[in-house]
């Protein structure tokens, strides 16, 4: 006999999808997206950039390797929730601690499992991202969609998601001093930086130039993180203050973030970009790269010819911006993720021009 469905979608177009809840039980209205890895929900779980998002994951099996404790993201996950074709609570996998059930019950983030995502991305592709209510098998389509009317996704996910306090990751005989903006940073960022020689010290989203300054950086990084890069102008006019003094080097919101301090604009895709396959190709060397990718937002080309930013990486996929530079000023960044966790590893070399840029500023003296 078939299991009872208990837990349904409701989008804001009218269509529902039936399926079984795991982890939280709590109702949520956030944005639905897609990701196609096929492998890394961990990664994806604990990313902050997924805040006030239900993520769809395109692969079907998920949960079969459980959840460990070294492969988080961030602290306390802030995902709006997960939609999944199959689940299983029974993970093998030595290095697993948790299953993907227990961290979601944990953190109060509510799952679906046994729906059509097949059809559910190919609708999200098709129509574009758009609000969705995980709820109860007995919630009505109408009484969902009054609910969805009368809420709006919340615009304050950096201040939510960043650091409160001051952090440091200090590696012993480091280079290089990288004071790094948290506006929802993943924590293999910080890893990668500190493999490579640089100690990193982790500000909140809100710090002021001043502040930055006492620190006396090499370089500053500006991380990845949720939303729209128009709600954290504090960070867009923080990098009008510092461009041109410091090595600067940004990541996907990081990114948009530089170019709007360039006075470029930003648009929002229609399903955006996410999964761990997307190819790029780097102008100035003529490579591909294969890259992570998780966003809503993009440059817009044509908005950057009125600045002294320079377009390096461009999408294959449909053309879109996925890099900047403004060379005399030490600035750059990308779209895309060269941290990784999860996705192929083609973009490391990106830090490594970062820690190059800041040999002219060892020991916090600026060029």
């Amino acid at each position: 006999m078939m299991k009872k469905f208990d837990r349904k979608l409701i989008l804001s177009d009218g269509s529902e999808y039936y399926g079984y809840g795991f982890g939280s039980k709590h109702e949520k209205i956030t944005e639905i997206v897609f990701n196609t890895s096929l492998v890394g929900y961990q990664e994806i779980l604990s990313d902050p950039s997924y805040t006030y998002q239900t993520v769809v994951m395109a692969y079907p099996l998920i949960g079969n390797y459980g959840m460990t404790e070294e492969d988080f993201e961030t602290d306390i996950p802030t995902i709006g929730g997960l939609a999944v074709r199959d689940y299983n609570d029974q993970p093998s996998n030595f290095r697993s601690k948790y299953t993907l059930s227990e961290i979601m019950e944990k953190y109060k983030i509510p799952g679906i499992y046994g729906i059509d995502t097949r059809k559910l991305v190919r609708s999200i592709r098709d129509l574009g991202s758009r609000k969705a209510l995980l709820t109860d098998i007995g919630t009505s389509l109408q009484e969902g969609l009054r609910r969805l009317d009368l809420y709006n996704i919340p615009r304050d996910a950096v201040s939510q998601v960043s650091r409160k306090n001051v952090q440091h990751y200090t590696v012993t005989d480091g280079k290089y001093h990288v004071a790094a903006i948290d506006c929802g940073m993943k924590q293999n960022i910080v890893r990668t930086l500190n493999r490579r020689g640089c100690s990193v010290t982790i500000v909140p989203w809100n710090t002021s130039a001043r502040e930055i300054e006492k620190l006396r950086p090499d370089g500053v990084f500006l991380s990845n993180g949720p939303g729209n890069p128009a709600d954290v102008q504090t960070v867009v006019e923080l990098v009008k203050a510092l461009k041109g003094e410091y090595p600067i080097f940004g990541i996907c919101l990081g990114h948009q973030i530089i170019s709007l301090a360039y006075g470029a604009r930003i648009y929002k895709l229609k399903f955006g970009h996410r999964g761990g396959n997307h190819p790029i190709k780097n102008l100035r060397t003529g490579k591909i790269e294969i890259t992570s990718q998780n966003h809503s937002y993009a440059v817009d080309k044509a908005s950057l010819a009125n600045t002294r930013l320079k377009i390096t990486h461009l999408n294959l996929l449909d053309q879109t911006v996925e890099g900047v530079a403004c060379e005399e000023d030490r600035v750059f960044g990308v779209q895309y993720h060269p941290e990784s966790a999860p996705g192929p590893q083609d973009s490391g070399y990106l830090f490594e021009q970062f820690i190059k840029m800041m040999e002219g500023t060892k020991d916090g003296e600026k060029n």
